[in-house]
């Protein structure tokens, strides 16, 4: 049995000149299935969580086939691939819900800073401990992720210097939040946060990775990673799972794995020792991606992101392959071959395409990727409903 995974999809809808337009009030009330953000120019749908990877991969597909034939349908609009504004108008907000408060305080503490897209994946663990476990080590090891799906790289038409310009925009809050010993601690840090309004709702907890559950702080069932920018490609997306869920059954596997416990860091300061160590990763991966140096959080050595991304895939690629689903972790060195798609965004900028032609040619290749999967999705189908 593997454990249950889902995913939240926010994606900007646009031209097909790569200029992104706000329809998300249209899309809401015409489907099923899709929510709105605070700016009007993306949108989210959320697949329902699923054990198998190649049902997870239609689950994928099938509402962006839908939400892109309605599209057509209302106008020359399509999806536009990237984690920021990489053509233009990031100054002003365009609110999806003038009516709703919590929008209101977001547009005024915020800006267009939150009016990015990402991808979060869900992954299911029900005993609390263990979330807090798992919270722990992929807390510390969330900045991988990040390196392996970058496609932010410019904003305003331009190139920002950065591979992931979302996470380096994006606002964490609250400022600094713990690596939760217990559940304990989880809930009685939570409760002191919404107490002294640092926090507006238990939402309001915005983080590389946090735990999650239809009650939070109580009730808690999966562990959401929130870092990693928008990962059009499913394939590489369900490889970037993939490499999160082998890792996590190692942790489950061997309990020591927790960064409490088998940091060299000194105790009394470890955990303050850990997050700035993971806080600095960040920084340096939302720069530079597969390429950063970052600092190992088990011994603070000096180590490469693709050379550590590399290291974990090495470890658990047995644990992968015994549980079924190496097939689908297998990508993942195609990434660190390839680099991800920033890296491959700011290299054909350098041999001369501007970002327009950038964005544009990246939307062909989402649309023809996706035909390419509906064909499969109708010879497969079959089986994949029994």
């Amino acid at each position: 049995m593997l454990l249950l995974k889902g995913f939240e999809v926010e994606i900007y809808t646009g031209t097909t000149q790569g200029d992104i337009v706000g329809v998300s009030d249209k899309i809401v009330a015409a489907l099923d299935g899709f929510t709105q953000e605070p700016d009007s120019r993306n949108v989210e749908y959320i697949t329902a969580p699923l054990y198998k990877y190649k049902q997870l991969l239609f689950e994928l597909v099938r509402p962006r086939l839908e939400l892109r034939k309605y599209l057509k349908r209302i106008g020359n609009y399509t999806l536009v691939p990237g984690s920021t504004l990489s053509l233009g108008n990031s100054e002003s907000f365009y609110r999806s819900d003038p009516s709703n408060s919590y929008h209101t305080y977001i547009e005024q503490t915020y800006g267009t800073n939150v009016v990015t897209t990402s991808i979060h994946i869900n992954i299911g663990i029900s005993d609390p401990e263990l979330l807090m476990r798992a919270y722990r080590l992929i807390r510390v090891e969330a900045p991988l992720y990040l390196a392996l799906s970058a496609s932010s790289p410019f904003l305003d038409g331009c190139v920002t210097g950065y591979h992931s310009t979302r996470w380096k925009i994006f606002p964490k809050t609250p400022n600094n939040v713990p690596l939760f010993e217990s559940h304990a601690h989880y809930i009685k840090w939570t409760e002191d946060q919404l107490a002294d309004g640092t926090m507006q709702n238990v939402r309001h907890l915005w983080i590389s990775v946090r735990p999650n559950g239809n009650c939070r702080p109580y009730n808690l069932n999966r562990l959401e990673l929130r870092i990693c920018d928008l990962i059009v490609d499913p394939i590489a997306l369900l490889a970037v799972t993939a490499l999160l869920e082998a890792r996590l059954w190692q942790l489950i596997d061997d309990p020591s794995l927790d960064p409490l416990e088998r940091s060299i860091f000194s105790t009394a300061t470890r955990s303050e020792d850990l997050l700035a160590i993971t806080s600095a990763n960040e920084a340096t991966v939302s720069c530079q991606s597969l390429d950063a140096e970052l600092r190992h959080w088990q011994d603070g050595r000096k180590i490469f992101a693709r050379n550590w991304i590399e290291e974990i895939y090495q470890e658990v690629w047995l644990i992968a392959k015994k549980k079924g689903f190496s097939f689908f972790l297998s990508p993942i060195q195609k990434i660190l071959r390839e680099g991800n798609e920033a890296q491959r965004w700011l290299k054909m900028h350098k041999q001369g395409l501007d970002s327009r032609s950038i964005v544009i040619q990246a939307i062909q290749n989402m649309v023809q990727q996706e035909i390419e999967l509906e064909e499969r999705y109708c010879q497969l189908k079959p089986a994949l409903t029994r």
